[in-house]
């Protein structure tokens, strides 16, 4: 089972694994605030990629084909979360506002078509 929350959201008991998917930890949260997050490296966007589309809904169709790409070029590491997510819960955690514009969607998406 695979999840998406917000990094600052608290976390609970339901979530399993808490994977961070942005490149750069969140602003503003401490380190006492991590509670377990495993901090995903390389499944974030690129920092050009991520600079670029700024979470700009209109820039949301070509953002996705572009870290598709990126994230084909990871496959070790969308196979690693695949098994994990195969062996308990997994929640992919992060910190942008917009809940249906973020990397965490898209990987969410290739993930549950991979199962």
């Amino acid at each position: 089972m695979i999840q998406l929350k917000r990094v600052y959201e608290k976390p609970s008991r339901k979530d399993g694994v808490r994977i961070l998917v942005d490149g750069l930890w969140p602003r503003g949260l401490t380190k006492e605030r991590r509670s377990g997050e495993i901090v995903a490296e390389g499944r974030g966007p690129s920092t050009e990629l991520r600079k670029w589309f700024g979470h700009d809904p209109a820039k949301w169709k070509q953002f996705q084909a572009r870290y598709r790409k990126e994230l084909g070029e990871k496959g070790d590491a969308i196979e690693l979360l695949k098994q994990k997510s195969k062996e308990q819960t997994v929640t992919l955690v992060f910190g942008a506002r917009d809940r249906n514009h973020n990397e965490a969607v898209v990987l969410k998406r290739i993930l549950d078509h991979r199962k």
